[in-house]
Parts: structure tokens; sequence; C-alpha cells
């Protein structure tokens, strides 16, 4: 139960910097396309594949934060 809360609490830190990077990005025209087009279990990879969840200092996107901004920016 700490583990998710301790989850939710990053996802909820970095989600600024999630819509930030989307935001600003230069494809996000086409990244935001590819996203509406997309089946619902394929739009949580182009949100980690774009680098928008991956935290900054980090290799690796955040999988959570992935899923919870593509559902931001999805609706």
């Amino acid at each position: 139960m700490a583990n998710s809360a301790s989850n939710d609490a990053v996802v909820a830190a970095l989600m600024p910097h999630c819509l930030a990077r989307a935001e600003n990005d230069p494809q996000a025209s086409v990244i935001l396309a590819e996203l509406k087009e997309a089946r619902t279990t394929g739009r949580r990879a182009i949100i980690e594949n774009a680098g928008w969840a991956t935290p900054i200092n980090e290799e690796r996107p955040n999988r959570a934060l992935a899923q919870a901004c593509q559902e931001a920016l999805s609706s």
C-alpha cells in the first residue's frame, strides 16, 4: 500500500513535467495525432517513446507517469 501511495505521489509531482514536455516538443503535433489514432493499449508506449514520461536524470520512462500523461492528453 505504501508503494502505491509513493508511486501516486511521484506521478502527481511529475505530471506537470510530462505535460510541459508534450507542449514544448517540436514533434508534438505528430505524436498527438499518433496518440489519437492509437488503440488504448498502445497509448502509453507512444508517450514513453516520445520521452515525455522520462524523469530528469533517469534513463527509462516511468510507466505510471506515461499512463497518467496519456490519459490527460487524450481527454
